[in-house]
């Protein structure tokens, strides 16, 4: 039962339905309450609520069970982090690196927290955003108490409280995203109509012209009188992808000494390394030797040993040869049978040895798409494309990484791109057509008020956003829009206003009604 409960609330999970996976974890681990795998499931679920706390308690129970699970602190560092105890989320990751110290995703989790730690405070978003002066103008107060929208709202203390917060510290804007009265705040400090979501009332009273290419549902143009109207819409942050949760089987007395033999095998290298920078060479090929002894799938451990041949003058050495080892083509072995993790574990290693191979950062940006990780796909992907911008795979792997981070307008700009340098790439093509779709699903509506919630603020918290919505003239075309259909008229005109227009369109600020 308990293992049928699993593979529901994983269903759930993969789905994006996060309370009803919590609902059948929680009941799994009722039946099986020493199962740690359950808990870390539900850790993850809460994480993607933003249920921080809640996430922390799941992972403290998983490294309480099975100490020794690099997972587990994968789940608690990134639970601390989400609660912003950035010292402790450190401390997680690096314990969980003692356990596997190659887990690319633990090391990669720990150098973005280190960085963030190490981020001086002024240079962290959104301080010195365009925001940040709004809350701190000398009419702050006025315009609040004067707008109908928000009039009534100073009479709620939370939402005083909040304002004051705000004011305090404009930083802290990111806490109040989701709250639909701060995103009507913001419309009256901006000036301009941010409705709050799917079905609200339009109140701004316009008539007026969406423009060239902001036709009505249908795709049939009109009169510059009887155009749809565009509702400025914000969205909100888009939580951290979360893998999706996977069993664990128990742990056998044969999989526990392959475990810790690789622990000795690596100590084994470390020692091999020492020796190696002093030129004790004889020393170096031993304790490489003892390392293969003991872990004999770690291709570096033959790599070394045969540097080490080398530089000792034994060119007859038996695996000098090894140094050569294609790397790339055991990293691509390991794709095809989906074991993600040993193939960027050898595309690693063939980019230390040729840091300027852009394929090889392709592939390992489709290893990371696959396992959900993100943020490093796309590091990679932007490395490739840097390294040969003319590689249209980069463009593809790009976009696809901004697809699955729900960056729709991203994604479709970097495919559009890839096209300019493969005019019939059918990738390119494709990849278009699924942001067109997506696009348009949201300018029909045709989104949930949660999706549209996390979309409104993620569009908020985005620098070329901002400064759009800040910008004083595109401020004014906004109003124009919303109140005088003949100004809005002469914009469509300017395409760097349109461009601006469809750039909001795209990431889902604006509907076309």
């Amino acid at each position: 039962m308990a293992d049928e409960l699993k593979a529901k609330g994983n269903s759930a999970f993969s789905d994006g339905r996060y309370d009803e996976a919590i609902k059948f974890f929680t009941e799994a681990i009722g039946l099986a309450p020493s199962n740690h795998v359950l808990f870390s499931n539900r850790s993850a679920a809460y994480a993607s609520l933003h249920k921080y706390q809640d996430a922390l308690e799941d992972a403290k129970k998983v490294v309480s069970i099975k100490p020794d699970w690099p997972k587990g602190y994968s789940r608690l560092g990134a639970a601390n982090v989400g609660l912003g105890k950035l010292d402790e989320a450190i401390a997680a990751f690096k314990q969980g690196l003692k356990f596997d110290p190659q887990n690319a995703a633990l090391q990669s989790s720990l150098a973005d927290v280190e960085r963030a730690k190490a981020r001086p405070a002024s240079s962290s978003a959104p301080r010195g955003s365009p925001f940040g002066s709004m809350f701190s103008g000398p009419d702050f107060w006025a315009k609040l108490q004067t707008d109908p929208r928000t009039k009534a709202l100073l009479t709620q203390p939370d939402f005083v409280a909040m304002m004051h917060d705000l004011q305090k510290d404009p930083d802290n804007i990111g806490k109040y995203m989701q709250d639909q009265r701060v995103m009507q705040a913001l419309g009256v400090l901006l000036g301009i109509n941010l409705q709050t979501g799917p079905g609200a009332d339009d109140r701004s009273g316009y008539g007026g012209a969406a423009g060239n290419g902001m036709e009505k549902e249908g795709g049939s143009s009109s009169s510059p009188s009887s155009r749809s109207k565009p509702s400025w819409r914000p969205r909100e942050p888009e939580p951290e992808p979360e893998p999706e949760p996977e069993p664990e089987p128990m742990e056998t007395e044969e999989e526990k000494e392959k475990r810790e033999n690789k622990a000795k095998a690596l100590e084994e290298k470390n020692l091999g390394n020492e020796a190696y920078k002093k030129r004790d060479f004889d020393v170096a090929i031993a304790h490489y030797s003892k390392a293969i002894e003991l872990d004999n799938e770690e291709i570096a451990y033959l790599t070394n040993r045969a540097a080490a041949y080398f530089e000792a003058g034994n060119v007859n050495g038996g695996d000098v040869c090894v140094i050569l080892m294609p790397y790339v083509r055991t990293g691509n072995e390991y794709f095809k049978k989906s074991e993600f993790p040993d193939a960027i574990k050898h595309y690693t290693e063939a980019l230390k040895r040729n840091p300027k191979d852009h394929r090889v950062y392709s592939n390992r940006a489709a290893c990371y798409t696959k396992l959900g990780a993100f943020p490093e796909g796309l590091k990679d992907a932007e490395k490739c494309i840097e390294l040969d911008p003319t590689f249209v795979k980069g463009y593809s792997r790009k976009g696809t990484v901004q697809f699955f981070m729900k960056e729709y307008d991203k994604a479709l700009e970097t495919y559009q791109t890839g096209l300019k340098y493969s005019e019939n790439n059918q990738e390119m093509l494709d990849g278009i057509k699924r942001c067109v779709d997506k696009i348009n699903q949201t300018n029909r509506g045709e989104v949930t008020p949660e999706e549209m919630k996390e979309r409104q603020a993620k569009a908020m918290s985005d620098p070329e956003i901002q400064q759009i919505l800040t910008d004083p003239v595109m401020r004014q075309v906004l109003q124009d829009f919303q109140e005088n259909p003949s100004a809005a008229q002469q914009h469509t005109k300017n395409p760097m206003v349109m461009q601006k227009i469809q750039k909001l369109v795209a990431a889902g600020i604006v509907q076309v009604r």
